[in-house]
């Protein structure tokens, strides 16, 4: 039987990689509206605006389940993080709020154009800065330079030394670029304009190189500044076959764009980021803050974890179908245009 303290800990690994492929390409979406450029600059900005308004704020449910899961069944551990962590945490929280907000404002309210300027900048920075500040709190996390003593429970690390580091902040613009490439892909698949079809494929192409310059940056920098994810990255018995299998995904994406099959390259996308944030979770086991709080020593008694479980399970059948809707109503349309991938890459090929 699998234990209680694991399938939590499943669930809130499950939940990380969700937020990443949905509420994670919505802030790549933002970081393009401030890179839209060209003649077609309005129209790329109109384009990312339309593909996440329907849907931006019912992707943060899965950043909310993570957090409440990690405050109810691991308490020590979000503790320690969030007193190590609390300057990136709440630059996090601020952007996610100051993001939201401006792109309400800018969509309903009523402004000068000074002021829907002005919450244009707003919504594009805080949607570059908030996914830096979560791939260097899960840096700082992973690295292990969060210290704790186990007898007292008190946090030895600093407020600084954790995150302010080189893996941390390399991991940071990792993730930056890991989301902008996601929605890059997106993007091409929520419109029927060649044009802007052309600029978001050669955006996901030049950000798909630059995600894999960033993730041998990263892995490069683990070697010293934090050994233990290297290690495990590349010295277990499933490294090589998992980073080979990771690494071919990704090539198959690049491939899937070039030829203009743009369903498949969604496909892959999400099936890559989906292999390395499972690849971290790996490494992560069977610690939450290495390397003193694991999700045993932290762990909630039986009585709690039980019915949470109970209650996740009975959950997740009113909110599956429930993003089931909601998706097939805003983002259904999409079937149209993957059917005519393959008639477009043939048009392209003769």
């Amino acid at each position: 039987m699998i234990p209680l303290e694991l399938s939590i800990g499943a669930i809130m690994l499950a939940s990380i990689i969700i937020y990443a492929l949905t509420g994670g390409a919505d802030f790549g979406g933002g970081a393009w509206d401030l890179l839209a450029t060209g003649p077609r600059r309005a129209a790329q900005r109109k384009l990312v605006a339309e593909a996440i308004a329907p849907i931006w704020e019912a992707n943060h449910v899965w950043l909310i389940v993570v957090i409440v899961l990690l405050f109810t069944c691991f308490a020590p551990a979000f503790s320690a993080i969030m007193i190590a962590l609390h300057i990136p945490v709440t630059i996090m929280l601020v952007g996610i709020v100051l993001r939201g907000s401006a792109f309400a404002f800018r969509a309903y309210g009523i402004s000068s154009p000074g002021m829907r300027k002005t919450y244009e900048r707003v919504f594009a920075i805080s949607s570059m800065v908030t996914p830096v500040m979560l791939g260097i709190v899960l840096g700082a996390v992973a690295s292990g330079a969060i210290r704790v003593d186990l007898t007292t429970g008190r946090v030895m690390t600093n407020f600084f030394d954790a995150w302010l580091a080189p893996f941390p902040i390399a991991l940071g613009f990792f993730t930056l670029a890991l989301f902008v490439f996601l929605a890059a892909v997106y993007l091409i698949l929520e419109t029927d304009d060649p044009g802007l079809r052309a600029d978001f494929r050669r955006r996901a192409l030049m950000t798909a190189v630059v995600v894999g310059i960033l993730a041998w940056v990263t892995l490069g920098v683990a070697h010293s500044a934090a050994p233990r994810i290297y290690a495990g990255l590349t010295r277990q018995p499933w490294s090589m076959p998992f980073q080979i299998v990771t690494g071919l995904t990704a090539v198959a994406v690049i491939l899937s764009l070039w030829f203009r099959y743009y369903a498949a390259a969604r496909a892959l996308a999400i099936l890559q980021v989906t292999l390395i944030l499972l690849g971290w979770g790996l490494v992560q086991y069977p610690y939450i803050v290495p390397p003193d709080l694991t999700l045993y020593n932290t762990a909630a008694p039986i009585s709690i974890l039980r019915p949470v479980l109970i209650i996740l399970s009975l959950g997740l059948l009113i909110i599956g179908p429930a993003f089931w809707w909601l998706y097939s109503i805003f983002k259904g349309h999409q079937a149209d245009r993957q059917a005519s991938d393959a008639g477009e890459a043939g048009a392209h090929e003769q």
